[in-house]
C-alpha cells in the first residue's frame, strides 16, 4: 500500500541538456496524481555553463523540493551541493539532489540502488555473494556502490579503460575496507551476481559483454540497457538458466528510493506502472 500524503508541495526539476528525452514526468506526475499529493516534476533543460551558475539559485525558489539530475549534469553537481552521500561519493557522480529543511542541499544517487532492490524483489540477496560489474563509468559506479552497501563479500570489476576500474575500487575500499575488490578480470565464472552496465550485446551481431558458458546457470544477470528490455546478452544468459533483469526494472525499482529521499512516502514498481504515461 502507497503513503498517500495529501497536501505536501513541491516541485522537483528534472534537469538536464535540452536535448534530453524528459520522462521522468510522464511516470511520477501520474502517480502523485492518483495519490492526491500536490507535487509535479517539471523537466528542464540547461546546457553548460548554465547548469553551473544557475543551479544554487534555482534550489532557492521556495517550492524547489529538490532536482533530479540527469546527464551530462551528474558530475558536475557534486561541486554544486554541500553534502554528498556516500553512493554518490564512490560514483562520483549524483541523480538526485535534495533541498533540506535549512536551505542545504544533499545529493545522492539512486541508479544502484534500484539495480539492489530489483535484485531483491526477484528473490536474490546480495549479502555475501561474489558479484561481478563490467563498466565503470557512471551506472556501473553506482551499481558497484549499492551492492558493496548491500553487503556482497567479494566485487570484481572490469572497464577497458583500465584507469577507471582502478579508481572505483580505491573509491569503493575507502568506504568499505572490508570489502575484497578484484580489478581486470571478466570471467565470470564463480560468481553470483553478474552486471553488464555497458552498451556491449545491444544489437545483434555485436560482441556479448561476457562469454555466457562461463556463467553459472544459477547466477543472476543483470542488464543496464533499457532500448530493448531483452538484449542478446539477456536471452543468451537466459538459455543458460540464469535469473536476469532488464535494465527497465531498475527504473522503476529506483523511484520509491527517490520519493523516500525527497519525502513523497513509497510506490511499488507495480504501482508506478500501472498509471505511467509511457509509450507501449
Amino acid at each position: 500500500m502507497t503513503t498517500s500524503l495529501s497536501g505536501r508541495t513541491g516541485v522537483l526539476l528534472h534537469i538536464g541538456y535540452p536535448t534530453h528525452s524528459f520522462k521522468a514526468p510522464l511516470i511520477y506526475n501520474p502517480w502523485f496524481e492518483a495519490h492526491d499529493i500536490d507535487a509535479a516534476v517539471v523537466p528542464l533543460g540547461l546546457p553548460e555553463p548554465a547548469f553551473s551558475a544557475t543551479f544554487r539559485s534555482l534550489m532557492t525558489a521556495s517550492n524547489v523540493r529538490g532536482a533530479l539530475v540527469t546527464m551530462p549534469h551528474k558530475v558536475t553537481v557534486l561541486d554544486l551541493v554541500d553534502e554528498v552521500r556516500p553512493a554518490a561519493r564512490i560514483a562520483g557522480a549524483a541523480n538526485a539532489v535534495l533541498v533540506r529543511e535549512d536551505g542545504m542541499l544533499v545529493a545522492d544517487m539512486f541508479d544502484g540502488e534500484g539495480f539492489v532492490r530489483g535484485m531483491e524483489r526477484h528473490g536474490r540477496s546480495a549479502t555475501g555473494a561474489r558479484a561481478l560489474v563490467t563498466g565503470c563509468g557512471g551506472v556501473g559506479s553506482a551499481i558497484a556502490a549499492s551492492l558493496a552497501a548491500a553487503g556482497v563479500a567479494e566485487l570484481g570489476l572490469y572497464d577497458v579503460r583500465t584507469g577507471s576500474a582502478d579508481a572505483l575500487a580505491g573509491r569503493l575500499t575507502a568506504h568499505h575496507p572490508q570489502l575484497r575488490v578484484v580489478v581486470g578480470d571478466n570471467d565470470p565464472d564463480g560468481y553470483d551476481v553478474v552486471v553488464n552496465a555497458t552498451p556491449m550485446g545491444m544489437e545483434p551481431g555485436d560482441p556479448l559483454p561476457f562469454d555466457v558458458s562461463r556463467i553459472a546457470p544459477t547466477a543472476f544477470v543483470g542488464e543496464v540497457v533499457m532500448k530493448q528490455q531483452i538484449t542478446p546478452f539477456l536471452a543468451a544468459a537466459r538459455q543458460r538458466g540464469c535469473a536476469t533483469q532488464v535494465g527497465t526494472d531498475m527504473l522503476f525499482e529506483q523511484i520509491p528510493a527517490y520519493l523516500e529521499f525527497f519525502g513523497y512516502g513509497s510506490a511499488t514498481p507495480a504501482e508506478l506502472r500501472e498509471v505511467a504515461r509511457l509509450a507501449a
